[in-house]
């Protein structure tokens, strides 16, 4: 119970005596919340109304998110730039992306979760329209990067507004469910992307333009401000570099991010890795794809099952299995010479995906302090960025100079080990889901 609705309550009762409480930060340097305030009216399975508003604002976005699947390919055969330079801009636009997460994640803990993502999606949509319409080559390659920004710079607000409106026992679920919506738009991405880019590829970056300008209109007019005000912390950093720094202060929390890092350069191997693995076995372009498109539907139909049944399970439980099938996965790979096979290995790895991407950003909410969620998130964040930037030159160069079998079996090694991390370092001080 937050201390304004407690005042509300007991105004005239025992003011004195809730005045004078004290709230005392627990040892292990985890805030104890309140319940979230008044912006998390209950909704359809009992989570909050602004959270859906969210959730549909996601899926929309994500409904548009086509261009960045064939960006190489409008590049090279659209504007007639070389695979080395439509790489370099691919390559820039992640990069813009790395760096957005701790920006995004302070800016949403000191101006707001809603100002943050309507920046984000006003400016991103209108980039999107401008590399769409861009002839130069020099221009694309400045706006690749600045739209990687304000694309990813959208992230750690809405992880943050989520932890905001839902209690901590409900977060596995929320989570879980907005990363469902995510990969259902993608999916639907997917299906009708290679039908408009075969009409004409502009259509596509209008589509994502607008689905993005009409995801920050969804928070315009339906998401209030959700950050909550900071607990009284006596010498917490409040400003500038401190605040931007204090997740890495945080042994704990920096800790799971470093073994997140470890088990996301090997996920991040189905990138490049593996689809030159698969063709290099002799798979054709259309299995290819739709043995990596399995990927997307087994979230959409297994993950609302996972979240229903596993309940109970510690988030470290959680990334712990999702390590190990991921590794397991990855490392089934090694034996794989046919589609069934490779069809196999997909499967474990979605598992193991559906694992970690559930737990870790309630985890992230549960280290973080009530008034640093953004920058918590964000800096998780450079994870995921981190695994997608350096895994493709990883698994390339593994693939060159030791062989496939190498390269997935040290996947297999650096997921178990990563699983064995989570037991024995991010498990302490846990409670269960419920």
């Amino acid at each position: 119970m937050s201390d304004g609705n407690c005042e509300e309550e007991a105004t005239a009762a025992r003011p004195v005596t809730l005045e004078l409480g004290v709230r005392v930060t627990p040892a292990n340097d985890v805030y104890v919340e309140p319940a979230p305030p008044t912006v998390a009216r209950s909704g359809p399975f009992g989570l909050a109304r602004t959270y859906w508003v969210l959730w549909g604002g996601m899926l929309l976005n994500r409904l548009g998110g086509a261009v960045f699947m064939l960006l190489g390919i409008y590049l090279t055969r659209e504007r007639g730039l070389s695979p080395e330079m439509a790489g370099l801009v691919v390559g820039l636009n992640a990069a813009g992306g790395l760096i957005a997460g701790p920006v995004g994640g302070a800016m949403a803990d000191r101006l707001g979760r809603r100002i943050t993502l309507l920046v984000g999606t006003a400016t991103a949509g209108t980039l999107m329209l401008a590399l769409g319409a861009a002839r130069s080559t020099p221009v694309i390659v400045a706006l690749a990067p600045l739209l990687g920004f304000f694309t990813d710079m959208c992230r750690p607000p809405l992880q943050a507004a989520v932890a905001d409106v839902v209690p901590p026992a409900d977060r596995a679920r929320a989570y879980g469910l907005l990363y469902w919506a995510i990969n259902l738009g993608f999916a639907g991405a997917a299906s009708f992307s290679g039908v408009l880019a075969e009409r004409h590829f502009g259509l596509l970056f209008v589509l994502d333009a607008l689905t993005t300008l009409g995801y920050g209109a969804i928070v315009l007019a339906g998401v209030p401000e959700t950050r909550p005000p900071p607990p009284p912390r006596a010498g917490e950093p409040s400003r500038g570099g401190a605040r931007f720094l204090a997740p890495f202060r945080n042994r704990r929390f920096v800790r799971f991010v470093l073994i997140q890092v470890l088990l996301l350069l090997a996920f991040a191997q189905v990138i490049l890795a593996l689809p030159l693995d698969m063709r290099a076995h002799g798979l054709g372009t259309a299995r290819i794809g739709w043995l990596l498109g399995l990927n997307g539907v087994l979230i959409v139909v297994v993950q609302p099952l996972a979240l229903r049944h596993l309940r109970g399970f510690t988030h470290a439980q959680w990334l712990a299995a999702g390590a190990a099938l991921t590794g397991l996965g990855l490392g089934a790979t090694a034996l794989a010479r046919g589609s069934l096979t490779y069809a196999v290995a997909v499967i474990l790895w979605t598992l193991g995906e559906i694992g970690f991407s559930t737990a870790a950003p309630a985890l992230v909410a549960e280290l973080a302090p009530v008034d640093q969620r953004g920058a918590y998130q964000g800096t998780y964040q450079l994870a995921w960025g981190i695994g997608s930037t350096c895994a493709p030159a990883i698994g390339s160069l593994a693939l060159a100079r030791l062989g496939s079998t190498a390269l997935w079996v040290g996947c297999l090694g650096v997921c178990l080990a990563a699983a064995g991390l989570h037991l024995a370092l991010t498990a302490r001080r846990e409670t269960p889901l419920r």
